[in-house]
Parts: C-alpha cells; sequence; structure tokens
C-alpha cells in the first residue's frame, strides 16, 4: 500500500507529503496521526529547523475522508484529527505549506497556522462546514473574522463560498501566489531551506513572539468548536449531508 504521507529529510528541512493522490488526498484518522507524529518529533529535534507541508502540483488535500469520518466519528478532542491540530499549533519550529489545487475544509483552516504559505493562483480553496451540517473548526471562527472582517468571513464561513489561491494571498490567509502548482513547490521549498542559514533560536522566539498574543484565546475557541464539531457530527443534518455526500461520489 503507498505511503499516505511521506516523509524526506534535507538538511535541517523536513517535508510531510499527503500522498494519496486516488482520493485527491482526503485526510485519514491514520494520516493524521502520522502528521501529528512527524511535527511532534520535529519540534522536538534539535536538527530539525522547519517543515514544509505540501501535496501534488495538482492537489494539497479534498480535506477529510467523509467516509472514514462517518466509520468512526470523532469523539472527543483526544482523536486523531484534534491530535494533529495539537500538534500543529504547538509546534515551535517554523511550518511552511505549499497549496495547489484543491484546499478544502482542514485543507484550508490548517493554513492559518502555518507561518508561510505558498499558493498557486488558480488553487481553491473552501471551508464548506455549514454545507455539510458542521460548523467551523480549528480556531477559523475567530481567525477569519480578525482577519478579514466579519462580512468577508460570513461568507466563507456562513456560506461556505470558495476563493482563489490569488484571493488567499490579497486577503493575507497566504504569503505569495504562484503562477502555477510547480511554481508553488519550488517556491516554498526554496523559502523552507533558507532557515538552514538562520539562527534557530532567534527564528523560535521569534514565531513565539508573533503567536503568544491571544494564544489561550485561541486554544479556548479551538476546544470549544472541537466540542460542537463532534456533536454536530452526530446531528441528523450532518449524518444526512455527509451521507449523501458520500452516496454522490
Amino acid at each position: 500500500m503507498t505511503d499516505a504521507i511521506l516523509q524526506q529529510r534535507d538538511g535541517g528541512l523536513l517535508t510531510l507529503q499527503l500522498n494519496r493522490p486516488d482520493k485527491k488526498n482526503a485526510l485519514t484518522r491514520a494520516m493524521y496521526t502520522r502528521l501529528a507524529e512527524a511535527l511532534e518529533q520535529a519540534d522536538a529535534d534539535p536538527q530539525i529547523n522547519a517543515v514544509l507541508i505540501q501535496g501534488s502540483s495538482e492537489c494539497f488535500t479534498a480535506g477529510n475522508d467523509i467516509g472514514d469520518f462517518l466509520d468512526q466519528p470523532p469523539s472527543d478532542l483526544d482523536t486523531p484529527p484534534f491530535h494533529f491540530m495539537k500538534s500543529l499549533l504547538n509546534c515551535r519550529k517554523p511550518v511552511i505549506a505549499a497549496v495547489a489545487g484543491a484546499a478544502v475544509g482542514i485543507g484550508t483552516t490548517l493554513l492559518l497556522h502555518c507561518d508561510l504559505v505558498y499558493v498557486s493562483r488558480d488553487a481553491h480553496l473552501r471551508m464548506p462546514f455549514v454545507n455539510l451540517g458542521l460548523c467551523p473548526e480549528f480556531g477559523s471562527s475567530l481567525i477569519l473574522p480578525r482577519l478579514l472582517g466579519h462580512a468577508k468571513a460570513a461568507e466563507l464561513l456562513l456560506l461556505g463560498e470558495g476563493f482563489t489561491g490569488e484571493q488567499a494571498a490579497a486577503w493575507g490567509i497566504a504569503t505569495e501566489a504562484l503562477s502555477s502548482g510547480e511554481a508553488t513547490l519550488a517556491k516554498a521549498r526554496q523559502i523552507a531551506e533558507r532557515f538552514d542559514t538562520l539562527a534557530p533560536g532567534a527564528v523560535q522566539i521569534t514565531k513565539q513572539l508573533m503567536k503568544s498574543v491571544d494564544r489561550e484565546q485561541l486554544r479556548q475557541v479551538i476546544e470549544e468548536e472541537g466540542a460542537l464539531f463532534t456533536q454536530r457530527l452526530r446531528s441528523p443534518e450532518a449524518i444526512a449531508a455527509l451521507s449523501g455526500f458520500v452516496t454522490r461520489r
């Protein structure tokens, strides 16, 4: 079986590649666990200076694997998806994301916790939580209104409207939009490798200072969202919407 999370270490850079092309890199419980463990190991390894998270040049991730979710929905905050969220939130090393193609659900919200995000201009990002009978997760209900204002955040979260990589860069969700998927992966790697030339202690302290404002409030919001998200997964609205999605697929 193909490894759904490929790990590659080059100098002080750890690359985590989502590698499930037949399912558009949809995330399973096992993939969340692998990602969380890799982030925690990178955080503890003094030889790792940065982490790069990427998909392929055609697709970042379609979000959660709905069939996997329906088979064993998260019941509390100790389950693999929330373990991954906590690991990314707590990572002291800089995390860079390279996004081409689809970035759906957590494929978009995880970007809010990366330090540098490079996207292809035609990437398609979307957070269709309400459309699936669910609610926002990973702090997006706090971060997006602050970043974009209530009206634009409502368009993305209440209506589940999609947006392009070019828009993501213009709104501050991404660092830069590139001309193609290949260019996006190359630029993200080029930037990630620069951390091998920078003082690791200074980088980590700077990240800590940048993330320290309202950190506890963000943690509380993530926990509140998570509790409500798990409740919503068991709601008739979500069960009908998710089951309908699997049937259409």
